[in-house]
């Protein structure tokens, strides 16, 4: 342990939601990162069961706070300092299957083309 607390940037980069410690700012600098449901600045002072919510590649994922590394270590060692409470993904649709057409059976004709259009959903 390091204390009571640590930077948030310095917690994103320790359990390895940031490649750098410069790209953990960078997105707290940029409202990514959340602590508690109020936007954190990235010397915020994140403790233990802190409810973290980091937006990072287009997803935002939820971790509580159950460590405070004093370092950045194996993967192993960052998962130790926090719970994943990111809820699971809804199933994916599955779409219809396409149009088969014939191997050279030339170009598709006008109603084919519809047809595409109507189960691209367009």
């Amino acid at each position: 342990m390091a204390g009571e607390s640590v930077r948030i940037d310095a917690w994103v980069w320790g359990v390895r939601l940031a490649k750098t410690r410069s790209q953990a700012t960078a997105a707290c600098r940029a409202g990514h990162v959340r602590v508690n449901d109020a936007t954190a600045k990235a010397a915020q002072p994140v403790r233990l069961d802190d409810v973290v919510r980091v937006r990072l590649h287009g997803f935002e994922r939820i971790y509580r706070v159950t460590g405070l590394p004093v370092r950045r270590g194996s993967a192993e060692e960052a998962a130790k300092h926090f719970e994943d409470l990111t809820p699971p993904a809804p199933p994916r649709v599955e779409r219809p299957a396409a149009v088969v057409r014939d191997p050279g059976a030339g170009r598709p004709t006008k109603r084919d083309r519809r047809e595409l259009d109507r189960l691209r959903g367009r």
